[in-house]
């Protein structure tokens, strides 16, 4: 590798032509190194690290996941450029084999790859060959989550901020910015986090003193309080209160904590409390904009290098699942993970993208639940459940799959969490369309032996399903009734989320119906006519479509039914893409219509 990789960028250096002045390799290294460094210094210095634009992460099945193309900077200022999706099973990722948990990491990190050997002329002591070309490139790494290093701003001294209390289970802790403009409301929060697994109830009632603030009823003491909760390790908790500054500078100011003011107490136990605290928080008569400014460029290039994170990026956090023999994706997050890169390329568009959003100076922060003061837990912003969950089984047959042999599946994740799943199952095969002479994908559901005259490329076999409600998992076994030459009996597996009485599901639909208008249509053989639709108590929403029975005619995607050339009654089933638990059905009522005798032939 060249100097390309170092981690030191500086100082700079690079070469000074003179006339008759013999270069050598070293020289042309030099110049690449200077180059290359400068171009990652602006990156770092101008841009930080995170993503640019694109790779997102998909899983695709329960052990393969797929990365969108796209760009990223990482903390040395290099270029992560995926010039293509790439698709790549879990198991063959750098790393997998050193994952102790069920939480990883999933890293983009820059790679060269030497390549283009050719021969050396002047090689003396050299090797007979060299590489003429050095490929940029990625590569893709697993990590355990609680061991990956996400890049953080430096240090700066915007923030006063002085430990409340700590032990081996919480800590305590009071943060204000440390200037503030004078006339001018400044939030002032108090901070609890749980550092261990022990299940120790905390409360706290402290009273806070602010010569130069005051609360929001005009004194200089605040009060803040933290219900007796027992969060998880790594949770915490924020309690804030806004105070407004005095309209004189104040160089002394500070917020002042006595141990007497402050009660802390562990499963009920009140804990001993040390000396008098002091946070300053200086009142001047600055500009917030000033003072911001002022106080990120403080930030020393020394303290910048220290705070730079690791060589590479992190895309996305996933949940495993492990088997006896298989490790499985069970969820994949992106939220909170990746950090971006802001470019004045998109500043324009950021610009049009706010106005969509009410009020521009609101702000929103949302933690994981924790207890208000009034011991409620607090509501977060959590996605719902998918409804309907779809992939592929492959269950390896051996030579002997003799008539009456079983096989299994490995344990499956379908990705509807925990609780009660129907699973449904059938033979996905491709074969020659007889209309269009191209391969086409089929599934059979049910009995493959009805469709025996087309020849179907399909292993007899009976089929069940053991769906683990617990774990969010499934398995297959499959009993063969005949012999095959097949390797692997492919699946396409269907899993549908069945809600409980009183779940969210439910209160959610509750009201909402949608109703075919009119409910029953009468029509003539091959006719086609379109099904409309009224929706009551909700929005109009994508509605999908389908028949009851084979052989009931056809219907399209956006409602059109075609009768089917025999009389009788049809069924159509339609219901809500997003929440199919909203259905109803229209009926068809399929007559064949006499001919006008004028149109009829003369005898």
């Amino acid at each position: 590798m060249l100097a390309l990789n170092n981690k030191q960028l500086f100082p700079f250096e690079r070469n000074r032509y003179y006339v008759g002045k013999l270069l050598t390799s070293a020289d042309f290294q030099a110049e690449q190194t200077y180059e290359g460094n400068k171009r990652r210094f602006l990156n770092e210095m101008l841009f930080g690290a995170g993503i640019v634009c694109g790779l997102g992460v998909y899983a695709l099945d329960d052990v393969s996941l797929m990365v969108e193309s796209g760009v990223a900077l990482d903390s040395l200022g290099r270029e992560l450029v995926l010039d293509s999706s790439i698709v790549r099973k879990l198991s063959m990722i750098e790393g997998f084999e050193q994952l102790e948990s069920d939480r990883a990491c999933l890293c983009l990190r820059y790679q060269e790859t030497p390549e283009q050997p050719v021969y050396t002329v002047n090689r003396r002591d050299q090797e007979e060959y060299e590489m003429n070309r050095l490929r940029e490139g990625v590569s893709l790494v697993l990590l355990d989550a609680d061991q990956a290093i996400r890049p953080e701003p430096p240090e700066n001294e915007f923030f006063s901020r002085i430990p409340l209390y700590m032990d081996e289970d919480y800590a305590v802790e009071l943060s204000i910015p440390a200037f503030i403009p004078c006339g001018s409301r400044v939030r002032m929060t108090v901070s609890v986090t749980k550092l261990s697994d022990n299940q120790r109830s905390f409360f706290m009632e402290c009273t806070l003193q602010s010569p130069a603030l005051a609360a929001e009823d005009g004194s200089h003491e605040t009060k803040i309080t933290v219900a007796d909760f027992t969060p998880a390790r790594g949770e915490r908790i924020e309690r804030s209160v806004w105070l407004t500054a005095q309209e004189r500078p104040a160089e002394d100011s500070v917020v002042i904590s006595e141990p007497g003011r402050l009660d802390i107490r562990l499963d009920g136990q009140r804990v001993q409390l040390g000396e008098k605290l002091t946070a300053r928080a200086v009142v001047e008569p600055t500009g917030l904009e000033e003072i911001i400014d002022r106080e990120l460029a403080r930030v020393s290039l020394e303290s910048r290098a220290l705070a730079a994170g690791a060589d590479y990026i992190c895309l996305a956090e996933m949940t495993l699942q492990r088997t006896q023999n298989n490790c499985m994706i069970e969820s994949v997050r992106e939220n909170g993970i990746k950090q971006y890169v802001h470019t004045n390329l998109e500043e324009a568009q950021r610009r049009e993208l706010r106005t969509y959003y009410g009020g521009a100076n609101e702000s929103y922060h949302i933690m994981r639940p924790a207890e208000t003061e009034n011991g409620q837990t607090a509501n977060q912003l959590m996605p719902r459940e998918p409804l309907f969950t779809t992939g592929l089984c492959e269950i390896p047959v051996s030579r002997d799959a003799r008539p009456g042999r079983i096989f299994y599946s490995d344990e499956i994740m379908h990705g509807l969490g925990k609780g009660d799943v129907f699973v449904s199952l059938g033979f996905e095969y491709l074969a020659e369309d007889s209309k269009t002479g191209q391969p086409s994908r089929s599934i059979i559901y049910g009995n493959a032996e009805l469709f025996a005259n087309e020849s179907v490329p399909v292993p007899r076999a009976e089929l069940a399903v053991k769906v683990m409600s617990d774990r969010g998992s499934f398995m297959v076994a499959a009993r063969m009734q005949e012999e095959t030459d097949n390797v692997l009996l492919v699946l396409r597996w269907m899993a549908y989320k069945i809600p409980s009485v009183g779940d969210k599901l439910e209160r959610d639909i509750k009201g909402k119906r949608i109703a075919p208008v009119p409910p029953t249509i009468v029509m003539g053989t091959r006719e086609s006519r379109y099904i409309n639709v009224r929706f009551h108590n909700m929005e109009p929403c994508t509605l999908t479509y389908a028949l009851t029975e084979k052989g009931s005619g056809e219907i399209t995607t956006d409602g059109v039914y075609t009768a089917p050339s025999r009389e009788g009654v049809y069924e159509i089933r339609i219901a809500c893409t997003a929440d199919p638990l909203i259905s109803t059905y229209a009926y068809a009522v399929v007559k064949k219509i006499d001919e006008p005798e004028q149109d009829k032939p003369a005898e």
